[in-house]
This record gives structure tokens, sequence and C-alpha cells, in this order.
């Protein structure tokens, strides 16, 4: 499975994918802002993940999607993307992603969640994504509101980070396929 945009290519996961991985997600500042990887992250660590991911890709029925963020022009992943607790009764996902700090602000994340904002509305035909986000994390919180999700209440002390043992509040954002229709035209101007 491939998603493209202009600068992205959004694809399965490879062992030859390892140092980039283990480079953007060994990076204190952007494992502390996610729930399941150790640190430090270490290549027998990248193995297991692209092994596990790389089994569940070949199943019929998929109940996530993940996938590396490739820059076209550095032929490099630079992070990852994930579709995760897909419903297919109820017609729900959550989503998920990380960049290596080296490309925070430059709008990959944004261009990345377009792409897969297209992939489960129009390709899995859902009807609501998801997103839950540290309160404390400035650039994720913005990046949800200017693509259109909309911020519908606070998870108060649902989360404890292994990294940090802190335990944060999560923003729960949703966006609905209706809404998306009508931001994503705004969108495609800035990012096409």
């Amino acid at each position: 499975m491939k998603l493209e945009t202009k600068r992205l290519i959004l694809r399965n996961q490879r062992l030859s994918d390892i140092d980039d991985l283990i480079e953007g997600i060994s990076e204190y500042d952007v494992i502390k802002m996610l729930s399941n990887p150790p640190y430090p992250y270490k290549k027998k660590d990248a193995i297991a993940f692209i092994k596990s991911r790389n089994k569940k890709d070949r199943l019929k029925i998929k109940d996530s999607y993940v996938f590396a963020i490739e820059l076209k022009e550095e032929k490099k992943v630079i992070g990852a993307i994930r579709l995760h607790h897909i419903d297919f009764f109820k017609g729900t996902s959550t989503t998920g992603s990380w960049i290596n700090k080296k490309y925070w602000r430059n709008g990959y994340i944004t261009e990345a969640k377009i792409a897969m904002n297209d992939f489960a509305f129009n390709k899995l035909k859902l009807r609501r994504l998801e997103s839950e986000v540290f309160t404390n994390n400035k650039a994720s919180n913005a990046t949800q509101l200017k693509i259109g999700y909309k911020l519908e209440g606070v998870k108060r002390k649902s989360f404890k980070s292994k990294i940090t043992g802190k335990i944060y509040d999560v923003n729960i954002y949703g966006l609905l396929k209706e809404d998306w229709k009508k931001s994503r035209p705004k969108l495609i101007k800035q990012y096409a």
C-alpha cells in the first residue's frame, strides 16, 4: 500500500528503514509524546516493530494501518502516521503520528494527514476520525485544528508516559467526513 503527496510517500515500513526510524524516534523530544516505544529506542526494537507490522499488513481485514513517511527529495523516512482501532461497523478510527525532530515545522505531518484522511474517508469508507494529543503538545494541537478536527473534550490524567513517568491530560479531537469535505479544498491549495 502506498499513498503519495507532493513531497511525501506514505508506505509500509521496511527493514531498510531501520536507521532512519532509530534516528527519528530515539530523539527524546519525539518519543516523550508517544505511548508505546521504549527509550532508548534500539535496533532490536525497530526490527521487532517492522516484522510485527509486516505480518499485520498481510491480513485481509485490518484494524490498523501504519505508514512510514518518506521524504521524496531525500529518499529518507522522517516519521510515521497511522490509523488504529479501526471499527468498520461504527466507521471510526484513531490517528497518530510522529516526525523526526530535524523535520519539524515544515508541514510534513499536515501533508501526511491530508493523504491519510483521504484514505480513511474515501478508500476505507470511514465516517469519523479521532486524535488524542497531550494538552502540552502545542504543535500537534495546532495541526489538528488546522486540518479541521474539532476539540471535543479533555481526558484528565489519562496517560502516563513510559519515558518521563509523568501523567498527562489528553485533548480529544474529532473529524467527521462531512467536515473533512469542507476543510480539504483550502488545505489542498496550500499543500498541492
